[in-house]
């Protein structure tokens, strides 16, 4: 079954980029900074729009899903989550699931985090990977209390513009995750992709109501 996480930069699993562009070691380096506030921005943007009080569930909605389609190529990352299953759907399932699979995001974590107060994240040390990325290790506090959640962001960039291509929460691939986890459901339903469906529709049905 499709499980609901409970940490605040989740939805970061879905974070795949629609490409790949080299970026030299020196470059990285001086790009440190702005991969950091990258980040930053994101992750507390992200939180104004789950969080804010005043905001009614589907302007709530709206305002996620706006920064989910500007932030992340959301058709290419659906397709790599369902992996080599996508070649196996017909064109009515992959058009179904891929709306079906912005509907779930969306809703799932406008409900998840529907009583959270946010919170500040907190950037521990930023390094260039050489001749590819750079990495923001960073820790977000927990609602509850107790030790902060430690989320490793990697970040990619072209021409300047920044895209999450991979989120590690707690040392845990969170696009692997999901992959997997979309892979154990068609297993399980016989290998169809529709089985996926199902469960997709009843999962975005139980959480609009």
């Amino acid at each position: 079954m499709i499980t609901r996480r409970t940490t605040l930069v989740a939805f970061f699993i879905l974070a795949l980029a629609f490409w790949v562009s080299p970026v030299s070691a020196n470059a990285a380096a001086m790009n440190d900074a702005t991969a950091e506030t990258f980040v930053k921005s994101l992750a507390q943007e992200a939180v104004h729009a789950l969080t804010a009080k005043g905001i009614s569930r589907p302007d709530r909605i709206k305002h996620f899903r706006i920064l989910l389609r500007q932030n992340f190529d959301v058709p290419f990352i659906g397709r790599w989550v369902l992996g080599r299953y996508w070649r196996k759907a017909s064109d009515a399932q992959k058009e179904e699931y891929l709306k079906l699979f912005e509907d779930y995001v969306v809703i799932t974590y406008v409900e998840r985090f529907d009583q959270y107060s946010g919170d500040s994240i907190k950037v521990v040390k930023t390094i260039s990977d050489p001749g590819k990325d750079t990495l923001v290790f960073s820790e977000i506090p927990r609602p509850s209390g107790g030790a902060p959640i430690r989320v490793d962001w990697r970040v990619r960039s072209k021409s300047d513009i920044y895209k999450i291509i991979d989120v590690h929460v707690e040392g845990i691939s969170m696009s692997q995750s999901q992959r997997k986890e979309f892979s154990s459901v068609i297993r399980s339903k016989g290998g169809k992709v529709e089985g996926l469906l199902t469960v997709l529709r009843a999962k975005v049905k139980s959480l609009s109501n």
